[in-house]
Formats: C-alpha cells, sequence, structure tokens
C-alpha cells in the first residue's frame, strides 16, 4: 500500500470526530489526496488493517529526538536543500510567522473559480498567484484563463524571483482582506523557471510544447532553462531501474504499448529490460500489433503515464530526476 492508503487506513480507523480533527491541520491538497484515498481504499482484510495501526503505532510511540535548536536546524536543512537565496522566503514563512493566508486560502478553490477571480487582473498579478499553488492545480488554472495570456503568465512565472514583502502583503490583502508580515520584512521569494516547469508538467499534450515554444521564442535560454527542468517521457531512459519496476507495475499494459509507439528507443529499451522476457514479449507483440495510431492518442497515453509517476513521487514511493539532475 502507498502511504496515502496507509494513511487513510489510519484515518477510517479513528472514527469520524478524530479523522476530522486530524484533517483540520493538513493542507488542502493533503486533504483531497487522503479523501480520495479513504472513499477508494475498499474492503481491507482485517490483518491488513492491524498492520499498518501496528506500523503507525510503532513510529508514534518511539521517543523523538527533537530538542532545543529546532529552528537553527531547519534553517540549516532548507539552505543547503535549496541555496540561501531560496531558502530565505520560506525560512521567513515558516520561522516568523510570514504566511500568506488569503493566497494559500486559493488552494481550497476550484481551478475555474480561482481562473475567474483573476482573469482581469495584470498578468504579473496572475503569474503570482500561479507561483503560490502546486504544480497541477497552477496548471489547470493556466487552462481555465484565455490562450491569449497564457504564454505571457507563464513567462512571467518563470522569471519571478522575489517580490517586496509590502507588494505580497497588498495582494494578499485582496484575497482575506487582512494583512501578513510587514513593510520591513525580507522580500518573499517565489516562482522561477523551475515552478513554470512543475505546471508545463501538468498541461495536456500539445499545450505544453506550444507555451514552451511562445517562451522559447521571446526568451531563447529561459525557455531551454525550464524545458531542462521538465519531467518528460524520454527520462523514463536513464530512471533507475528499481524505480522504473515500480512504475511498472502501476501502469497498465494498454497505456504502455500505445505510449512506447512514439517513445525514444532508449525509453524502450529501459522498459523492456525491465520486464521478464515474456512480459517483454508480449508488449513488443501488441505494439506490433496494432494498426496505426494518431500521434495525439500516443502523447495522451503519455501523459496518463507521467501523471501516474507523479502521482507516484507526491506519495513518496519514487523519486524522480529531471534533465538538470544529470539527465540526457
Amino acid at each position: 500500500m502507498s502511504g496515502t492508503q496507509r494513511a487513510a487506513v489510519v484515518l477510517l480507523s479513528l472514527g469520524e470526530a478524530q479523522a476530522a480533527e486530524v484533517l483540520r491541520h493538513m493542507d488542502a491538497k493533503d486533504v483531497q489526496k487522503l479523501g480520495v484515498a479513504m472513499a477508494t481504499v475498499g474492503d481491507i482484510p482485517h490483518r491488513t488493517v492491524e498492520r499498518v495501526i501496528g506500523e503507525f503505532a510503532d513510529v508514534i510511540t518511539q521517543p523523538a529526538k527533537i530538542g532545543d535548536g529546532a529552528d537553527e536546524y531547519v534553517r540549516a536543512v532548507l539552505m543547503q536543500a535549496l541555496g540561501e537565496e531560496r531558502a530565505s522566503g520560506v525560512i521567513d514563512r515558516i520561522l516568523t510567522g510570514q504566511n500568506t493566508p488569503g493566497l494559500d486560502a486559493l488552494k481550497w478553490m476550484e481551478p475555474k473559480a480561482i481562473a475567474d477571480l483573476v482573469r482581469h487582473e495584470h498578468p504579473q498579478i496572475i503569474a503570482i498567484v500561479l507561483a503560490h499553488l502546486d504544480g497541477d492545480q497552477g496548471a489547470d488554472v493556466l487552462k481555465c484563463l484565455p490562450e491569449t495570456i497564457r504564454g505571457d503568465v507563464l513567462m512571467r512565472v518563470a522569471t519571478l524571483d522575489s517580490i517586496p514583502a509590502h507588494a505580497l502583503t497588498e495582494l494578499n490583502d485582496v484575497m482575506a482582506r487582512q494583512f501578513s508580515g510587514t513593510q520591513t520584512a525580507k522580500p518573499a521569494v517565489v516562482g522561477g523557471a523551475k515552478v513554470a516547469a512543475g505546471i508545463l508538467n501538468y498541461m495536456d499534450a500539445g499545450s505544453d510544447e506550444a507555451l514552451l515554444q511562445s517562451i522559447s521564442e521571446a526568451d531563447g535560454a529561459l525557455g531551454d532553462e525550464i524545458r531542462d527542468l521538465m519531467f518528460t517521457f524520454d527520462n523514463l531512459a536513464t530512471m533507475e531501474d528499481r524505480t522504473m519496476q515500480s512504475i511498472l507495475r502501476e501502469v497498465s499494459s494498454d497505456s504502455l504499448a500505445l505510449a512506447l509507439r512514439g517513445a525514444d528507443p532508449r525509453v524502450r529499451t529501459k522498459v523492456t529490460g525491465n520486464m521478464s522476457q515474456r512480459a517483454a514479449e508480449i508488449l513488443i507483440d501488441d505494439m506490433e500489433s496494432r494498426g496505426p495510431v494518431r500521434l495525439a492518442e500516443v502523447e495522451a497515453a503519455q501523459k496518463e503515464i507521467l501523471a501516474q509517476i507523479r502521482k507516484m513521487a507526491e506519495s513518496g514511493d519514487i523519486t524522480l530526476q529531471t534533465r538538470s539532475e544529470d539527465f540526457v
């Protein structure tokens, strides 16, 4: 079972009141993921429930090894992980309470409602809003915006670095009618090429390439940077074998046979190399026996597989790498 499914089992075992109290302390994305898992986990053998609850009990009964200086530890970890410039904004929000409740509240809204809320704002304002959303939600909001402004908005997301704290406060005030932070606070770090790449990863087949092309035409270097940060189907070619095997257990054979029709030969080799000889033969036969298929169908199958891979990454089952992390 995935981590999300195990968490769902624990919550279902707690009872309504206790489960609701736990969910109250989670963010929108985690609540949605757990809600889906709780609704779809199905009938579970009693011994499986006992095992999951036992593992959970073992974890929470272990003594915590957190003493004084937790703030310094968090600061050091974030600095190492993100670098001083990008970590500063995150550290400010975590350790000094500079949160953005108004913008964070958008994470609970439907993408179309967010798009309707910001569609008449300046593209720079829309870019700041998208930069505060998770990649999949940001992509859904971008799809709901007029095509004429999508490229401009995404390019602004990619070129965002930091905005004055008072400007972020004013924007947050519009959303939440309350101030957050002070005029003397450090600039908030938002956006960047990685955020733009994350949004593009969740766009429909064709739309992602069209938007990326429009950015490349305006700024070739930025377009290349975003492309290098995206996780694409071709990235599967250099994925670790153990990770590939985990993915193959979750992906349907029909989608895989269709997706590989338009894939780099190295991807095919990586996939078949992580199957049994018999399974690889069946897959190849399936691919060869299919008649002509439209490119749009192949791209849609690849997007479906990539979406499944991202879900696995979000649940912690696998770790993704991109071309900027030694992928070629």
